[in-house]
């Protein structure tokens, strides 16, 4: 059996799907779980550090994705798959990292709310003068 890359992507997708179903059927058990438990966890299985995703961040990635409103559609995840196997240069214009807004969680907003602003804010403001 051969599948090319739609199909490939398709079948993540679905995966994706299904592996959400099982995510609302927690949430729905236990409020709270997907923000404290689930995001922190995907966030770093996805790897987003990397601008362009390998083959094996891919899936979280997809999973991430549909933790927003608008989840990931075929044709990006056909790019995604693409780009990672190597099989066409990426899109100069539009990296995969940057296609749509990702769905950050509430723990790195609030990281973010409590960064320091200056150098007087914060231990860390001669941390990269050294």
């Amino acid at each position: 059996m051969n599948l090319n890359t739609e199909q490939v992507a398709e079948l993540l997708a679905g995966i994706a799907r299904s592996q959400q179903a099982i995510i609302d059927a927690i949430e729905s058990e236990s409020g709270g779980w997907r923000n404290t438990h689930l995001l922190p966890k995907l966030n770093t299985a996805s790897n987003m550090r990397l601008a362009t995703a390998r083959l094996l961040d891919i899936p979280s990635r997809i999973l991430l994705r549909s933790q927003g409103r608008i989840p990931m559609d075929v044709a990006t995840i056909a790019r995604a798959l693409e780009e990672a196997v190597g099989s066409t240069a990426p899109v100069a214009t539009k990296p995969l990292s940057a296609a749509a807004p990702m769905a950050a969680p509430v723990v790195a907003a609030a990281a973010v709310a409590a960064m320091p602003t200056s150098e007087t804010d914060g231990e860390l403001g001669n941390f990269f003068d050294t």
